[in-house]
C-alpha cells in the first residue's frame, strides 16, 4: 500500500507552522516562545516534519518573529483589534504580552479552529478572542464579516500568515479590496515571495503541495506595490533572509547570499521572500 502524503490537506500547514514553532521555542537562544506549539502540531505535525523536505527551515520563525514584532509594535500604537485570517494553530493571543481589552478575531474554517478550541480548552487567552469559522473562498461570507468587524474596530490590524501564496491572484486582489473597503481596517501584515522563490519552493515541494490540493501559486512580480490599486501602500518590508542574517541564523552560504543586494520593490528571477506591513491608503475624500 502506497504511503499517505505528509501534507493531507491546507489545514495540515497549520500543524506543520506550529512543530517548527516549538523547535524554534525549545532553543535556548529562541527569538520567541511558544509553549503551546508542539501540543498543536501533536503527532501529526511531528510526521509532517520528518516526510517533507527540510526547504528553509530558518524561514519558519523569522517569519513568526517578524509577525510577532509587527502586532506588538501596532498594539503600543493603540490599534484596539487584530483579525487575524487563516489563523490555523496560531497561539498569539495566549502567549504574547497584550492588552486585556484587545480584541482578537481568529477567523479559518471549521475543522481546524473546533480543533484548537479543544486543545485550547484548559488555557486561558491574555485577550478577548472570539473564533469565526467560515470558508474566506466564500466572498460573500467574507465580506458580511469583515463588515460586521469593521464596524466594531477603531483601528484594526489583519494578518494573513501562510495564507496568500496558495491563493490566485485574482483572489488575493479581491481579498486585498474587500480590506480596504472597512475604513477601521487600517493595517495589514503578510507574507510575499518573488517568482523566482515561487518556483523554486514548487520543485522542491510541489509534488506534495500538488497531492494535498494546496499548491503555492501566489507571487506577484510587482512585489508589494500589487496591493497599491486596491488600497494599500508599503510602510515597512522585511526581507526574512536578510533578517535571518542579521540574527545569526544562517549557515555561510546563505550568510553569502544574504550579502548580496536585494530590492523591496520589484521583483523577478531571484529568490526573494519577505514580510509587509502595509499601511491603508488615504481615501478620495480624505485621510484614512
Amino acid at each position: 500500500m502506497s504511503q499517505p502524503p505528509p501534507i493531507r490537506n491546507v489545514s495540515d500547514t497549520a500543524r506543520w507552522a506550529a512543530i517548527h514553532r516549538a523547535i524554534e521555542t525549545e532553543r535556548s537562544d529562541a527569538l520567541f516562545r511558544d509553549p503551546f506549539a508542539r501540543m498543536l502540531a501533536g503527532a501529526r505535525g511531528e510526521q509532517i516534519l520528518r516526510d517533507m523536505p527540510p526547504t528553509g527551515d530558518w524561514a519558519w520563525p523569522i517569519r513568526t518573529f517578524l509577525f510577532d514584532r509587527t502586532v506588538l509594535g501596532a498594539v503600543k500604537e493603540g490599534f484596539d483589534t487584530v483579525v487575524n485570517l487563516a489563523a490555523g494553530l496560531d497561539a498569539r493571543p495566549y502567549r504574547l504580552q497584550l492588552p486585556r481589552d484587545l480584541h482578537w478575531f481568529e477567523v479559518d474554517l471549521p475543522g481546524i479552529l473546533a480543533e484548537k478550541e479543544e486543545l485550547l480548552r484548559s488555557e486561558k487567552p491574555i485577550c478577548q478572542v472570539e473564533r469565526v469559522p467560515i470558508d474566506l473562498a466564500d466572498s460573500g461570507a467574507r465580506q458580511e464579516l469583515f463588515v460586521r468587524l469593521g464596524q466594531s474596530a477603531r483601528r484594526a490590524l489583519i494578518l494573513t500568515e501562510g495564507l496568500l501564496m496558495y491563493l490566485e491572484t485574482e483572489a488575493v486582489r479581491s481579498l486585498a479590496q474587500n480590506l480596504a473597503a472597512q475604513r477601521s481596517f487600517r493595517r495589514w501584515v503578510l507574507e510575499l515571495s518573488s517568482p523566482g522563490l515561487l518556483r523554486l519552493l514548487q520543485r522542491t515541494l510541489g509534488n506534495k503541495l500538488e497531492q494535498a490540493k494546496a499548491p503555492f501559486k501566489f507571487a506577484p512580480p510587482e512585489g508589494p506595490s500589487f496591493f497599491e490599486p486596491a488600497g494599500w501602500k508599503a510602510k515597512e518590508v522585511h526581507s526574512m533572509l536578510k533578517t535571518a542574517a542579521k540574527l545569526r541564523r544562517l549557515d555561510f552560504k546563505m550568510r553569502l547570499l544574504a550579502l548580496l543586494p536585494e530590492s523591496s520593490g520589484r521583483q523577478g528571477s531571484r529568490p526573494w521572500g519577505g514580510v509587509c506591513v502595509l499601511d491603508r491608503a488615504a481615501s478620495p475624500d480624505g485621510p484614512s
